[in-house]
Protein backbone atom coordinates (compact mmCIF):
# COMPACT_ATOMS: atom_id res chain seq x y z
CA UNK A 1 0.00 0.00 0.00
CA UNK A 2 1.64 3.66 -0.82
CA UNK A 3 1.28 6.49 1.40
CA UNK A 4 -0.52 9.38 -0.38
CA UNK A 5 1.32 12.88 1.60
CA UNK A 6 -1.91 15.23 2.74
CA UNK A 7 -0.52 18.30 0.14
CA UNK A 8 -0.77 16.07 -2.63
CA UNK A 9 -4.34 15.30 -1.98
CA UNK A 10 -4.96 19.09 -1.14
CA UNK A 11 -3.58 19.69 -4.80
CA UNK A 12 -6.17 17.07 -6.12
CA UNK A 13 -8.80 18.44 -3.96
CA UNK A 14 -8.41 22.27 -5.25
CA UNK A 15 -8.30 21.09 -9.04
CA UNK A 16 -11.95 20.21 -8.70
CA UNK A 17 -12.80 22.54 -6.28
CA UNK A 18 -11.86 25.08 -8.74
CA UNK A 19 -13.88 23.51 -11.65
CA UNK A 20 -17.05 24.07 -9.33
CA UNK A 21 -16.10 27.77 -7.99
CA UNK A 22 -15.78 28.33 -12.45
CA UNK A 23 -19.01 26.90 -12.90
CA UNK A 24 -18.12 23.85 -15.14
CA UNK A 25 -20.83 21.74 -13.86
CA UNK A 26 -23.26 22.26 -9.87
CA UNK A 27 -21.19 19.35 -8.45
CA UNK A 28 -17.64 17.51 -8.79
CA UNK A 29 -16.51 14.44 -6.45
CA UNK A 30 -13.50 12.81 -6.43
CA UNK A 31 -10.95 9.54 -5.09
CA UNK A 32 -7.78 8.71 -4.77
CA UNK A 33 -7.01 4.82 -4.74
CA UNK A 34 -3.79 2.83 -4.27
CA UNK A 35 -3.46 -1.05 -4.28
CA UNK A 36 -5.02 -1.34 -0.75
CA UNK A 37 -8.45 0.34 -2.35
CA UNK A 38 -9.33 4.12 -1.88
CA UNK A 39 -7.22 6.01 0.21
CA UNK A 40 -9.02 9.71 0.46
CA UNK A 41 -11.89 11.76 -1.56
CA UNK A 42 -13.61 15.03 -1.82
CA UNK A 43 -16.24 16.66 -3.07
CA UNK A 44 -17.93 20.13 -4.22
CA UNK A 45 -20.58 21.70 -5.40
CA UNK A 46 -24.46 20.82 -4.75
CA UNK A 47 -25.34 17.60 -5.35
CA UNK A 48 -29.09 18.93 -5.83
CA UNK A 49 -30.33 18.36 -2.18
CA UNK A 50 -27.84 21.30 -0.53
CA UNK A 51 -24.74 19.27 0.35
CA UNK A 52 -21.93 18.24 -1.61
CA UNK A 53 -21.11 15.26 -2.67
CA UNK A 54 -19.07 12.21 -1.12
CA UNK A 55 -17.98 8.95 -2.08
CA UNK A 56 -20.85 7.29 -1.77
CA UNK A 57 -22.97 9.72 -3.82
CA UNK A 58 -24.78 8.32 -7.00
CA UNK A 59 -23.77 9.67 -10.78
CA UNK A 60 -23.83 8.02 -13.74
CA UNK A 61 -20.96 6.72 -15.16
CA UNK A 62 -21.97 6.25 -18.70
CA UNK A 63 -18.88 4.61 -21.27
CA UNK A 64 -16.74 3.68 -17.42
CA UNK A 65 -19.64 0.28 -18.20
CA UNK A 66 -17.75 -0.55 -21.15
CA UNK A 67 -15.14 -2.09 -19.14
CA UNK A 68 -17.80 -4.17 -17.10
CA UNK A 69 -19.47 -5.48 -20.43
CA UNK A 70 -16.04 -6.37 -21.53
CA UNK A 71 -15.19 -8.58 -18.08
CA UNK A 72 -18.75 -9.78 -18.51
CA UNK A 73 -18.09 -10.74 -21.98
CA UNK A 74 -14.80 -12.38 -21.43
CA UNK A 75 -16.16 -14.50 -18.51
CA UNK A 76 -18.30 -16.09 -20.92
CA UNK A 77 -15.19 -16.74 -22.98
CA UNK A 78 -13.41 -18.52 -20.46
CA UNK A 79 -16.56 -20.91 -19.77
CA UNK A 80 -15.86 -21.98 -23.24
CA UNK A 81 -19.38 -20.52 -23.55
CA UNK A 82 -18.01 -18.22 -26.64
CA UNK A 83 -15.02 -17.53 -28.89
CA UNK A 84 -13.51 -13.86 -29.23
CA UNK A 85 -13.09 -14.43 -33.04
CA UNK A 86 -17.04 -15.81 -33.57
CA UNK A 87 -18.84 -13.25 -36.18
CA UNK A 88 -21.70 -11.16 -34.59
CA UNK A 89 -23.88 -13.40 -37.24
CA UNK A 90 -23.74 -16.49 -34.95
CA UNK A 91 -25.63 -14.12 -32.04
CA UNK A 92 -27.28 -11.22 -34.11
CA UNK A 93 -29.22 -12.91 -36.77
CA UNK A 94 -30.31 -9.48 -37.81
CA UNK A 95 -26.48 -8.45 -38.68
CA UNK A 96 -26.72 -10.87 -41.73
CA UNK A 97 -29.11 -7.97 -43.54
CA UNK A 98 -26.36 -5.39 -42.75
CA UNK A 99 -24.26 -4.75 -46.68
CA UNK A 100 -20.31 -4.77 -45.65
CA UNK A 101 -18.02 -2.09 -47.11
CA UNK A 102 -16.17 -4.31 -50.13
CA UNK A 103 -17.05 -7.78 -51.30
CA UNK A 104 -14.18 -9.16 -49.11
CA UNK A 105 -14.87 -7.56 -45.98
CA UNK A 106 -15.30 -9.90 -42.77
CA UNK A 107 -18.26 -9.91 -40.52
CA UNK A 108 -17.17 -7.77 -37.49
CA UNK A 109 -16.18 -10.54 -35.11
CA UNK A 110 -16.59 -10.25 -31.13
CA UNK A 111 -12.57 -9.13 -30.79
CA UNK A 112 -13.33 -6.76 -33.55
CA UNK A 113 -16.47 -5.08 -31.92
CA UNK A 114 -13.98 -5.37 -28.48
CA UNK A 115 -11.19 -3.70 -30.08
CA UNK A 116 -13.76 -0.66 -31.75
CA UNK A 117 -12.38 -2.17 -34.85
CA UNK A 118 -15.48 -3.34 -36.55
CA UNK A 119 -15.72 -0.24 -38.81
CA UNK A 120 -18.80 1.51 -38.02
CA UNK A 121 -18.55 5.31 -37.65
CA UNK A 122 -18.16 7.10 -34.25
CA UNK A 123 -21.13 7.57 -32.95
CA UNK A 124 -21.58 9.44 -29.35
CA UNK A 125 -24.66 12.17 -29.98
CA UNK A 126 -26.84 9.39 -31.34
CA UNK A 127 -25.99 6.40 -28.89
CA UNK A 128 -26.14 8.15 -25.98
CA UNK A 129 -30.16 8.49 -27.08
CA UNK A 130 -30.38 4.90 -27.51
CA UNK A 131 -30.00 3.44 -24.39
CA UNK A 132 -33.68 2.72 -23.50
CA UNK A 133 -34.56 1.14 -27.19
CA UNK A 134 -35.50 -2.47 -27.51
CA UNK A 135 -33.80 -5.63 -29.11
CA UNK A 136 -36.75 -5.39 -31.50
CA UNK A 137 -35.68 -2.06 -32.72
CA UNK A 138 -32.23 -2.61 -32.37
CA UNK A 139 -32.79 -5.28 -35.01
CA UNK A 140 -34.49 -2.90 -37.03
CA UNK A 141 -31.61 -0.37 -36.95
CA UNK A 142 -29.21 -3.61 -38.33
CA UNK A 143 -32.28 -4.39 -41.34
CA UNK A 144 -32.22 -1.17 -42.42
CA UNK A 145 -28.43 -1.04 -43.31
CA UNK A 146 -25.06 0.82 -42.09
CA UNK A 147 -22.28 3.16 -42.98
CA UNK A 148 -18.91 2.15 -42.32
CA UNK A 149 -16.01 4.20 -42.01
CA UNK A 150 -13.91 1.56 -42.41
CA UNK A 151 -13.22 -2.17 -43.70
CA UNK A 152 -13.61 -4.61 -40.29
CA UNK A 153 -10.73 -5.44 -38.72
CA UNK A 154 -8.45 -2.57 -39.71
CA UNK A 155 -8.71 0.98 -37.91
CA UNK A 156 -9.89 2.01 -35.06
CA UNK A 157 -13.28 4.06 -34.30
CA UNK A 158 -15.44 4.61 -31.33
CA UNK A 159 -18.05 3.05 -31.04
CA UNK A 160 -21.24 2.38 -28.97
CA UNK A 161 -23.14 0.32 -31.44
CA UNK A 162 -20.33 -2.15 -31.07
CA UNK A 163 -20.70 -2.53 -27.57
CA UNK A 164 -24.31 -2.48 -27.76
CA UNK A 165 -23.76 -5.30 -29.96
CA UNK A 166 -21.55 -7.16 -27.05
CA UNK A 167 -24.39 -6.78 -24.43
CA UNK A 168 -26.97 -9.08 -27.07
CA UNK A 169 -24.39 -11.71 -27.53
CA UNK A 170 -23.90 -12.06 -23.86
CA UNK A 171 -27.84 -12.11 -23.20
CA UNK A 172 -28.13 -14.57 -25.79
CA UNK A 173 -25.10 -16.61 -24.89
CA UNK A 174 -25.94 -16.58 -21.03
CA UNK A 175 -29.81 -16.58 -21.71
CA UNK A 176 -31.17 -13.78 -19.47
CA UNK A 177 -30.99 -9.82 -20.06
CA UNK A 178 -27.63 -8.02 -20.30
CA UNK A 179 -27.82 -6.06 -17.01
CA UNK A 180 -28.77 -9.58 -14.76
CA UNK A 181 -25.63 -11.19 -16.05
CA UNK A 182 -23.53 -8.29 -15.66
CA UNK A 183 -24.96 -7.49 -12.50
CA UNK A 184 -24.94 -11.56 -10.69
CA UNK A 185 -21.73 -12.81 -12.70
CA UNK A 186 -19.33 -9.19 -12.59
CA UNK A 187 -20.46 -6.54 -10.11
CA UNK A 188 -22.11 -8.34 -6.99
CA UNK A 189 -19.31 -11.03 -6.65
CA UNK A 190 -16.74 -8.01 -5.93
CA UNK A 191 -19.19 -6.59 -3.81
CA UNK A 192 -20.00 -3.94 -6.24
CA UNK A 193 -23.52 -3.04 -4.53
CA UNK A 194 -23.78 0.34 -5.58
CA UNK A 195 -23.25 0.28 -8.83
CA UNK A 196 -26.51 -0.21 -10.55
CA UNK A 197 -28.39 0.06 -13.77
CA UNK A 198 -31.18 1.98 -13.06
CA UNK A 199 -31.70 5.36 -10.77
CA UNK A 200 -34.60 3.28 -8.68
CA UNK A 201 -31.97 0.66 -7.77
CA UNK A 202 -29.51 2.78 -5.91
CA UNK A 203 -29.48 2.84 -2.42
CA UNK A 204 -27.79 6.29 -2.41
CA UNK A 205 -28.55 9.75 -3.50
CA UNK A 206 -28.26 9.99 -7.51
CA UNK A 207 -27.65 13.18 -8.46
CA UNK A 208 -29.18 14.80 -11.35
CA UNK A 209 -27.63 15.83 -15.00
CA UNK A 210 -27.91 18.75 -16.09
CA UNK A 211 -26.97 21.14 -19.05
CA UNK A 212 -26.28 24.70 -18.92
CA UNK A 213 -29.00 27.23 -19.98
CA UNK A 214 -29.14 30.66 -20.11
CA UNK A 215 -26.78 31.02 -16.75
CA UNK A 216 -28.84 28.44 -15.05
CA UNK A 217 -28.65 24.52 -15.23
CA UNK A 218 -31.51 22.96 -16.84
CA UNK A 219 -32.54 19.40 -15.05
CA UNK A 220 -32.60 16.54 -17.66
CA UNK A 221 -34.98 13.57 -17.08
CA UNK A 222 -32.91 9.75 -16.54
CA UNK A 223 -33.09 7.25 -19.38
CA UNK A 224 -34.12 3.41 -18.21
CA UNK A 225 -32.49 0.07 -19.03
CA UNK A 226 -32.47 -1.49 -22.61
CA UNK A 227 -30.78 -2.62 -25.49
CA UNK A 228 -27.99 -0.04 -25.18
CA UNK A 229 -27.28 -0.30 -21.32
CA UNK A 230 -24.22 -2.14 -22.44
CA UNK A 231 -22.61 0.95 -23.72
CA UNK A 232 -22.84 3.18 -20.21
CA UNK A 233 -25.90 2.39 -18.45
CA UNK A 234 -24.50 2.19 -15.07
CA UNK A 235 -24.86 4.35 -12.04
CA UNK A 236 -21.95 4.18 -9.81
CA UNK A 237 -20.46 5.73 -6.96
CA UNK A 238 -16.52 6.94 -6.21
CA UNK A 239 -16.08 4.44 -3.72
CA UNK A 240 -17.45 1.45 -5.86
CA UNK A 241 -15.90 2.69 -9.16
CA UNK A 242 -12.45 2.92 -6.89
CA UNK A 243 -12.65 -0.75 -6.06
CA UNK A 244 -14.03 -2.08 -9.73
CA UNK A 245 -10.41 -0.17 -10.69
CA UNK A 246 -8.69 -1.05 -7.91
CA UNK A 247 -9.39 -4.62 -9.00
CA UNK A 248 -8.61 -4.62 -12.33
CA UNK A 249 -5.48 -2.99 -11.15
CA UNK A 250 -4.18 -5.83 -9.12
CA UNK A 251 -3.89 -7.85 -12.36
CA UNK A 252 -0.33 -5.98 -12.61
CA UNK A 253 0.27 -6.68 -8.77
CA UNK A 254 2.18 -10.07 -7.61
CA UNK A 255 -0.74 -11.00 -5.76
CA UNK A 256 -3.58 -10.32 -7.85
CA UNK A 257 -7.04 -10.20 -5.88
CA UNK A 258 -9.62 -13.28 -7.12
CA UNK A 259 -12.74 -12.39 -8.92
CA UNK A 260 -15.02 -13.41 -11.79
CA UNK A 261 -12.73 -12.28 -13.97
CA UNK A 262 -9.20 -14.47 -14.21
CA UNK A 263 -5.79 -11.94 -13.93
CA UNK A 264 -4.83 -12.98 -16.92
CA UNK A 265 -7.91 -11.59 -18.71
CA UNK A 266 -8.03 -8.52 -16.64
CA UNK A 267 -4.16 -7.96 -18.25
CA UNK A 268 -6.06 -8.52 -21.57
CA UNK A 269 -8.14 -6.06 -21.28
CA UNK A 270 -5.64 -3.12 -20.43
CA UNK A 271 -3.39 -4.01 -23.21
CA UNK A 272 -3.45 -1.95 -25.77
CA UNK A 273 -4.71 -4.10 -28.73
CA UNK A 274 -5.59 -0.92 -31.50
CA UNK A 275 -3.88 2.26 -31.88
CA UNK A 276 -6.07 5.07 -31.45
CA UNK A 277 -5.58 7.81 -34.80
CA UNK A 278 -3.99 11.35 -33.14
CA UNK A 279 -6.94 12.85 -34.69
CA UNK A 280 -9.09 10.95 -31.84
CA UNK A 281 -7.50 11.92 -29.49
CA UNK A 282 -5.68 15.44 -30.13
CA UNK A 283 -4.89 17.40 -27.20
CA UNK A 284 -3.33 14.04 -25.75
CA UNK A 285 0.20 14.19 -25.10
CA UNK A 286 0.58 10.15 -24.78
CA UNK A 287 0.68 7.73 -27.54
CA UNK A 288 -2.81 5.56 -27.43
CA UNK A 289 -4.32 2.29 -28.18
CA UNK A 290 -7.46 0.87 -26.65
CA UNK A 291 -7.94 -3.00 -25.14
CA UNK A 292 -10.95 -4.25 -23.68
CA UNK A 293 -13.56 -1.88 -22.68
CA UNK A 294 -10.38 0.54 -21.71
CA UNK A 295 -8.01 3.02 -23.08
CA UNK A 296 -4.09 2.40 -22.65
CA UNK A 297 -1.88 5.19 -22.79
CA UNK A 298 2.38 5.22 -23.27
CA UNK A 299 3.63 7.65 -20.84
CA UNK A 300 7.22 7.74 -20.94
CA UNK A 301 7.86 7.85 -16.91
CA UNK A 302 5.36 6.54 -15.63
CA UNK A 303 4.63 3.28 -18.08
CA UNK A 304 1.36 2.30 -18.96
CA UNK A 305 -1.92 4.65 -17.62
CA UNK A 306 -5.44 2.91 -18.18
CA UNK A 307 -8.24 4.83 -18.25
CA UNK A 308 -11.60 5.42 -19.82
CA UNK A 309 -14.06 8.02 -19.67
CA UNK A 310 -17.65 8.03 -19.40
CA UNK A 311 -20.39 10.94 -21.37
CA UNK A 312 -24.23 11.31 -20.93
CA UNK A 313 -26.71 14.07 -21.49
CA UNK A 314 -26.39 15.54 -17.50
CA UNK A 315 -23.00 13.27 -16.55
CA UNK A 316 -19.23 12.96 -16.91
CA UNK A 317 -16.77 11.01 -15.94
CA UNK A 318 -13.58 9.52 -15.86
CA UNK A 319 -11.27 6.37 -14.27
CA UNK A 320 -7.56 5.94 -14.84
CA UNK A 321 -4.68 4.55 -13.36
CA UNK A 322 -0.97 3.35 -13.37
CA UNK A 323 -0.45 0.26 -14.61
CA UNK A 324 3.61 -0.13 -12.85
CA UNK A 325 2.19 2.07 -9.65
CA UNK A 326 -1.67 1.05 -8.43
CA UNK A 327 -2.28 4.72 -8.54
CA UNK A 328 -5.01 5.96 -9.62
CA UNK A 329 -8.24 8.48 -9.67
CA UNK A 330 -11.84 8.57 -10.31
CA UNK A 331 -14.13 11.97 -10.77
CA UNK A 332 -17.78 12.41 -11.42
CA UNK A 333 -19.33 15.75 -12.29
CA UNK A 334 -23.38 16.43 -13.23
CA UNK A 335 -22.87 18.65 -16.55
CA UNK A 336 -23.31 17.66 -20.33
CA UNK A 337 -19.80 17.86 -21.60
CA UNK A 338 -18.07 18.78 -18.42
CA UNK A 339 -14.93 16.52 -19.38
CA UNK A 340 -14.35 15.78 -15.90
CA UNK A 341 -11.51 13.65 -17.72
CA UNK A 342 -9.19 16.95 -18.29
CA UNK A 343 -9.41 17.05 -14.72
CA UNK A 344 -8.67 13.23 -13.42
CA UNK A 345 -5.92 13.35 -15.85
CA UNK A 346 -4.38 16.47 -13.77
CA UNK A 347 -5.16 14.98 -10.60
CA UNK A 348 -3.58 11.37 -11.49
CA UNK A 349 -0.18 13.51 -12.53
CA UNK A 350 -0.16 14.55 -9.39
CA UNK A 351 -0.44 11.79 -7.21
CA UNK A 352 2.16 9.86 -9.69
CA UNK A 353 5.16 13.06 -9.62
CA UNK A 354 4.99 12.90 -5.80
CA UNK A 355 5.15 9.31 -5.66
CA UNK A 356 8.12 9.28 -7.71
CA UNK A 357 9.70 12.45 -5.92
CA UNK A 358 9.07 10.32 -2.51
CA UNK A 359 10.69 7.30 -4.39
CA UNK A 360 13.93 9.46 -6.08
CA UNK A 361 16.42 6.40 -6.28
CA UNK A 362 14.31 3.67 -6.16
CA UNK A 363 13.84 1.72 -9.89
CA UNK A 364 12.02 -1.33 -8.04
CA UNK A 365 8.51 -0.23 -8.49
CA UNK A 366 8.95 -0.56 -12.66
CA UNK A 367 9.17 -4.00 -12.17
CA UNK A 368 6.24 -6.37 -13.45
CA UNK A 369 4.41 -9.53 -11.96
CA UNK A 370 6.58 -12.33 -11.81
CA UNK A 371 10.05 -10.41 -12.71
CA UNK A 372 11.32 -10.64 -9.28
CA UNK A 373 14.19 -13.31 -10.37
CA UNK A 374 14.91 -10.89 -13.35
CA UNK A 375 15.86 -7.91 -10.78
CA UNK A 376 17.97 -9.90 -8.57
CA UNK A 377 19.97 -10.90 -11.51
CA UNK A 378 19.79 -7.76 -12.62
CA UNK A 379 21.34 -6.37 -9.25
CA UNK A 380 23.93 -8.98 -8.82
CA UNK A 381 24.41 -8.18 -12.13
CA UNK A 382 25.11 -4.53 -11.22
CA UNK A 383 27.34 -5.66 -7.77
CA UNK A 384 29.71 -7.21 -10.76
CA UNK A 385 29.89 -4.34 -12.76
CA UNK A 386 31.17 -2.53 -10.71
CA UNK A 387 34.02 -4.47 -9.73
CA UNK A 388 34.54 -4.73 -13.15
CA UNK A 389 34.99 -1.19 -13.30
CA UNK A 390 37.24 -0.70 -10.07
CA UNK A 391 39.40 -3.43 -10.75
CA UNK A 392 38.98 -4.64 -14.89
CA UNK A 393 40.51 -8.21 -15.43
CA UNK A 394 39.18 -9.85 -18.76
CA UNK A 395 38.21 -12.97 -17.05
CA UNK A 396 35.51 -11.55 -14.62
CA UNK A 397 34.44 -9.54 -17.89
CA UNK A 398 33.36 -12.78 -19.53
CA UNK A 399 31.99 -14.32 -16.81
CA UNK A 400 30.09 -10.89 -16.32
CA UNK A 401 29.62 -10.69 -19.95
CA UNK A 402 28.03 -12.37 -23.10
CA UNK A 403 30.34 -12.70 -25.98
CA UNK A 404 29.26 -9.86 -28.08
CA UNK A 405 30.21 -7.31 -25.28
CA UNK A 406 34.06 -8.18 -26.33
CA UNK A 407 32.59 -8.59 -30.14
CA UNK A 408 31.14 -4.88 -30.13
CA UNK A 409 34.22 -3.41 -28.87
CA UNK A 410 37.47 -5.11 -27.55
CA UNK A 411 38.08 -5.27 -23.50
CA UNK A 412 41.30 -3.08 -24.16
CA UNK A 413 39.53 -0.49 -25.70
CA UNK A 414 37.12 -0.43 -23.41
CA UNK A 415 39.03 -0.37 -20.51
CA UNK A 416 40.92 2.45 -21.87
CA UNK A 417 37.48 4.30 -22.14
CA UNK A 418 36.37 3.68 -19.02
CA UNK A 419 39.67 4.74 -17.33
CA UNK A 420 39.08 7.96 -19.46
CA UNK A 421 35.66 8.27 -18.58
CA UNK A 422 36.32 7.71 -14.88
CA UNK A 423 39.45 10.45 -14.76
CA UNK A 424 37.42 13.59 -16.78
CA UNK A 425 34.94 13.60 -13.69
CA UNK A 426 36.58 12.40 -10.95
CA UNK A 427 34.39 9.46 -9.96
CA UNK A 428 34.97 7.54 -7.24
CA UNK A 429 33.94 3.66 -8.04
CA UNK A 430 33.48 2.88 -4.57
CA UNK A 431 30.55 5.37 -4.11
CA UNK A 432 27.14 4.23 -3.69
CA UNK A 433 24.92 5.26 -6.88
CA UNK A 434 23.68 8.86 -6.70
CA UNK A 435 20.53 7.97 -8.23
CA UNK A 436 18.99 5.13 -10.19
CA UNK A 437 16.71 4.65 -13.25
CA UNK A 438 14.87 1.29 -14.93
CA UNK A 439 13.09 1.13 -18.18
CA UNK A 440 12.72 -2.82 -17.28
CA UNK A 441 13.36 -5.42 -14.63
CA UNK A 442 16.56 -6.52 -17.09
CA UNK A 443 17.75 -3.19 -17.45
CA UNK A 444 19.53 -0.84 -14.59
CA UNK A 445 21.53 2.64 -15.59
CA UNK A 446 23.17 4.69 -12.48
CA UNK A 447 25.70 7.72 -11.24
CA UNK A 448 28.51 7.70 -9.45
CA UNK A 449 29.85 10.68 -8.00
CA UNK A 450 32.79 12.52 -8.96
CA UNK A 451 34.64 15.71 -8.16
CA UNK A 452 33.96 17.21 -11.01
CA UNK A 453 31.11 15.69 -12.56
CA UNK A 454 29.16 12.03 -12.36
CA UNK A 455 29.42 8.33 -13.79
CA UNK A 456 27.03 7.32 -15.40
CA UNK A 457 26.84 3.49 -15.91
CA UNK A 458 24.23 1.40 -17.91
CA UNK A 459 23.35 -2.24 -18.29
CA UNK A 460 21.29 -4.73 -20.44
CA UNK A 461 20.58 -8.74 -19.45
CA UNK A 462 20.45 -10.68 -22.40
CA UNK A 463 17.40 -13.32 -21.82
CA UNK A 464 19.73 -16.02 -20.57
CA UNK A 465 18.68 -17.32 -17.29
CA UNK A 466 22.41 -17.04 -16.23
CA UNK A 467 21.68 -13.30 -16.00
CA UNK A 468 24.72 -11.91 -18.23
CA UNK A 469 24.96 -8.93 -19.57
CA UNK A 470 24.70 -7.91 -23.01
CA UNK A 471 24.93 -3.75 -23.18
CA UNK A 472 27.67 -2.09 -21.18
CA UNK A 473 27.60 1.13 -21.32
CA UNK A 474 29.84 4.06 -19.38
CA UNK A 475 29.85 7.61 -19.77
CA UNK A 476 31.17 10.81 -18.58
CA UNK A 477 28.91 13.54 -17.67
CA UNK A 478 31.15 16.26 -16.65
CA UNK A 479 29.72 19.35 -14.36
CA UNK A 480 28.45 22.31 -15.98
CA UNK A 481 30.45 25.25 -15.23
Amino acid sequence: MTTIGQQTLADVDAVFRERVSRGVAPSSVWGVFDRGGLVASGGHGDRGDGAAPDADTVYRIASCTKSVTAATLLTLVADGRVRLDDPITDFVPAFADVALPTPDSPTPTLRMLLTMSAGFPTDDPWADRQESITDDELDAVLRGGLLFDSVPGTRFAYSNLGYALLGRVVAVVAGAPFTRVATETVLRPLGLTETVFSADAARGFVVTGVRPDAGSWERLPMTGPGAFSSIGGLFSTVGDLARWATHLASAFSDDPAPGPVSSADRRLMQQAQRVVPASVVPKSVRPTGYGFGLFVEQDPRFGELVSHSGGYPGFSAHMRWSVRDGLGVVAFENATQAKVSVAADQALDLVLEAHAAARPGDPSHHDAPGTGRTTDATRAAQAAVSRLLADWNDDLADAVCTPNVAMDAPYERRRRAIAQAVERVGADLGAAPVQEQSTAPSHLRWWLPGTSGRLRVEIRLAPLAAGRVQTLVVTAEPAER
